[in-house]
């Protein structure tokens, strides 16, 4: 029986980044994972300098063997409407990764003992914390595993019924005459936020790859409402039209209206299992690479001692950070959707909207006050 401090399950870029902020700390840290790396994983995949300067990765040394696609602006419109383009002169404002290699090179540099191709199973209490799988004595379990990560479920099996945004999405290399035929931008990702405002659907393009996709609060019909959004990117001449790929789907929780507690006796949440995605946007890696940071500050500040009560901190910080989850609609939910639905046509339709609200606020976070970088 293997013993450790703390054992990660989840290897993606929540568990990796704790891990790493903690391989200085004296503790033994492990990452049990059902999966080897590298692995396919479903997002459209774009990280903001913030997220890039606090991992402290080093820009060049990444892009030597991996995809880094600078983006430099944004065309956004309500799907039909006209399009609505903005640039950022300068440094560029946010990154295009594949996420099978972003993932693997934050797993192998964070120091951590890996338990790969093993699936959680079950973990069972013990006096000191948790055995896992019957043969790994952990004193706190991580939560990390994205949305249906087990261990949520094994803590409060509520919080898994609650109501997810649902996204499928397809990423793959264009051949020669499709990369002829694609009239994407590298630089310039593409958003069309549906015109019953449940979700939006974005074409990107990485370089000789393209990520198409589409999320929705509401799953029903959601591979009806992909392929028509699909058959109109053809129909603009935006995507080729001969895309056989294969869209895979995935779920998210938006911070605001999770309701999945994130901490219990030895045990804590972080990234997608806790329900941490952006409510406008539901990007998160940044979220998730966060409060993996907050997560390190908090297990350190216990000294091993991990009940609930001294994981409070944990949400303490989470709170102070991302605000308080609310119980219900805030004001904006509020309104009836013929009101919603009039002002935002309206909106989608001018730069400065677009530009500072949908960009600036729900995408690049700018508002947001940085962190501390992850101490080398």
């Amino acid at each position: 029986m293997k013993s450790y401090d703390v054992l990660i399950v989840g290897g993606g870029p929540a568990g990796s980044t704790l891990a790493y902020s903690l391989r200085n700390s004296g503790l033994k840290i492990g990452i049990l994972d059902k999966q080897s790396f590298p692995r396919q994983k479903i997002c459209a995949g774009w990280v903001t300098p913030e997220v890039m300067r606090v991992l402290n990765i080093d820009l060049a040394d990444y892009a030597k063997n991996n995809i880094l696609q600078k983006i430099s602006g944004f065309k956004i419109s309500q799907l039909g409407q006209k399009q609505v383009e903005s640039h950022y002169p300068g440094e560029p404002i946010s990154y295009g990764i594949r996420r099978i290699e972003f993932d693997d090179y934050l797993l192998k540099r964070c120091d951590a003992e890996l338990i790969l191709q093993e699936a959680f199973k079950k973990m069972e209490k013990t006096e000191d914390g948790w055995l896992v799988n019957e043969k790994y004595q952990a004193k706190l379990v991580i939560g990390a595993g994205g949305h249906y990560c087990p261990v949520a479920r094994a803590i409060d099996s509520k919080g898994v019924s609650e109501l997810a945004v649902v996204a499928q999405e397809a990423e793959f290399e264009m051949n020669a005459q499709q990369k002829q035929n694609c009239s994407i931008k590298e630089e310039v990702p593409e958003l069309f936020f549906t015109p019953d405002l449940m979700g939006y659907g974005w074409v990107f393009r990485k370089g000789d790859y393209l990520n198409i996709g589409l999320g929705r609060e509401d799953k029903n019909k959601l591979s009806g409402h992909v392929k028509e959004f699909c058959e109109y990117l053809a129909a603009e001449g935006k995507i080729p039209a001969d895309v056989t790929a294969k869209y895979n789907g995935h779920a998210y929780l938006l911070y605001n209206h999770a309701v999945r507690k994130m901490i219990a006796d030895n045990v804590l949440l972080i990234g997608d299992s806790a329900g941490l995605a952006y409510p406008q946007s539901g990007e998160g890696i940044r979220p998730a690479i966060e409060s993996a940071m907050l997560a390190a500050d908090a297990i350190r500040d216990c000294a091993g001692n991990y009940n609930s009560d001294k994981l409070q901190a944990y949400n303490d910080a989470m709170e102070q950070r991302f605000g308080k989850r609310l119980p219900g609609p805030d004001t904006m939910e509020r309104l009836p959707m013929f009101v919603k639905r009039i002002f935002a046509s309206q909106l989608m339709k001018t730069r400065w909207f677009t530009k500072n609200v949908v960009t600036d606020k729900w995408f690049l976070q700018s508002h947001q006050t940085p962190m501390p970088a992850i101490k080398e």
